[in-house]
């Protein structure tokens, strides 16, 4: 399919102006001309140009007007001025309101429609740019962070806060518990979602590069350092630095670090001069910090830098009304890549994910789910088709180590919840997956057995007599 041609509007008063460019553009766009301000206002406010080339001084309305019309009407229109009264004044007037480019006359029927080139490609890139935008708004958005329970719905709260306001915000939470993702949530819903968002795992980075890695370097400045490096910092400037793993840095690096977010403003390795940045920070970490602080691990003064607005993302022990939620968004996602038509859990599988107590949290969830489908056979993931350990915690209670290692109020909550799902799954069995039969039995309103079947996962169609 052919791609519609880049509409381009000329406004000039001049007849010959206007012929000049039905010659230099009228082949390749679709131009629309006017002879006065006053029909490019009445133009751009019901049409849509890609590029509008005007000039400044014009009877019934000015080239700012109109400059001022388009951008209100469609601020990725790019303008371009023209006037034969250029003054320095006028072109740092014209780039100040938001045109793209400015050209005096006379000039070059080459330039002006090489003007006119360099805009639509500015603007095809600002589209793309805010289409990419937008997926990633809708990639990380709070709502594909997957959680109905109190505890994520108190989670989703601080991160919208933290989205509308520009603080350094410290994540706390078990390894795979999400903390990136809800990091880029934070990004894409803020003022600064326009810029980069630089991930960076600081025990990933080599000790003796840290330092540089972060602020960059000057070169010459150590062994190695054949060029000048800008540093993540740099990368940054403007959006956000996500700093993963932030207690892994070492101490003297975190000395210039507590310098940076206090200052505004980092030193390259070697270089003696500053230079201002204007970055958003967020840390994550799966130590405590404050701990970590009184063992002299980590700093004291960075901890409290960092501590402005924490966020502890809750393990999925502590939320396990979520795995059947989890878990269904999983089974969707890898049947589909995999192209495999599975559709659910078996009783007994889901079962036994929600009764595992899942040490790797989400990530370790996902893996055991995207597993579960690559070798199921049917359209139904059983338990069988789970990893051994999560398999192994179908029947009896959990080994006496692993339980010894629980709070007991975690250990009491898991009791319960294994009971209440057994309760229900040999309840909806015996009456055969009638749910009103099934409240009468459990003296409960059929409201009530319908929201407790949804918290465990638990299908009543799938007790039902199949003809």
């Amino acid at each position: 399919m052919t791609e519609p041609r880049a509409r381009v509007l000329v406004v000039d008063d001049k007849e010959n102006m206007l012929g000049l460019f039905a010659r230099i553009l009228g082949e390749e766009y679709e131009l629309v001309t006017a002879a006065d301000g006053g029909r490019a206002l009445s133009l751009v406010a019901t049409q849509e140009f890609d590029v509008v080339v005007t000039d400044i001084k014009m009877p019934a309305a000015g080239g700012f007007e109109v400059l001022a019309a388009v951008k209100s009407r469609s601020p990725d229109t790019e303008v371009i001025l023209m006037t034969g009264h250029a003054s320095v004044q006028d072109a740092v007037e014209a780039m100040k309101k938001g045109a793209y480019d400015y050209l005096q006359k006379p000039f070059d029927p080459d330039a002006a429609a090489l003007a006119v080139a360099r805009a639509l490609e500015r603007r095809r890139l600002k589209r793309q740019a805010e289409s990419l935008r937008r997926e990633l708004e809708g990639v990380y958005s709070f709502h594909n962070i997957i959680g109905k329970s109190p505890r994520m719905r108190e989670v989703f709260a601080l991160l919208e806060q933290a989205a509308k306001l520009d603080i350094t915000v410290l994540l706390g939470g078990e390894t795979g518990t999400g903390k990136e993702l809800a990091a880029r949530a934070v990004h894409y819903h803020s003022a600064r979602k326009e810029r980069r968002f630089v991930p960076v795992n600081c025990g990933a980075l080599p000790p003796d590069l840290v330092e540089s890695e972060l602020f960059g370097h000057v070169r010459g400045s150590f062994t190695g350092a054949a060029g000048d490096k800008a540093g993540l910092f740099a990368e940054a400037d403007g959006g956000t630095l996500f700093l993963d793993e932030i207690g892994e840095l070492p101490l003297p690096v975190q000395v210039k670090l507590n310098r940076a977010l206090q200052e505004r403003e980092i030193r390259r390795v070697g270089d003696n001069r500053a230079a201002k940045i204007d970055v958003r920070v967020i840390a994550a970490t799966h130590r405590d910090l404050k701990e970590e602080a009184r063992a002299g691990r980590f700093r004291e003064d960075l901890f409290y830098r960092l501590h402005v607005f924490p966020i502890r993302l809750p393990p999925l022990r502590e939320r396990r009304e979520d795995i059947p939620l989890l878990a269904a968004h999983f089974l969707e996602k890898h049947a589909r890549a995999f192209r495999r038509q599975v559709e659910a859990f078996e009783p007994d599988a889901l079962r036994a994910l929600t009764g595992y107590p899942w040490p790797g949290n989400v990530r370790e969830l996902e893996n055991a789910v995207e597993r579960a489908v690559a070798v199921a056979h049917g359209g139904r993931v059983g338990v069988k088709d789970l990893p051994d350990d999560v398999r192994g915690q179908q029947e009896g209670s959990l080994p006496a180590e692993e339980l010894a290692k629980m709070p007991f109020r975690d250990a009491v909550e898991l009791a319960r919840d294994r009971i209440s799902r057994d309760y229900l799954v040999a309840l909806l069995r015996e009456l055969e997956g009638n749910v009103t039969q099934a409240a009468v039995r459990a003296g409960v309103k059929r409201e009530s057995l319908h929201r407790l079947l949804k918290q465990y996962g638990i299908r009543a169609e799938d007790f039902r007599r199949r003809e």
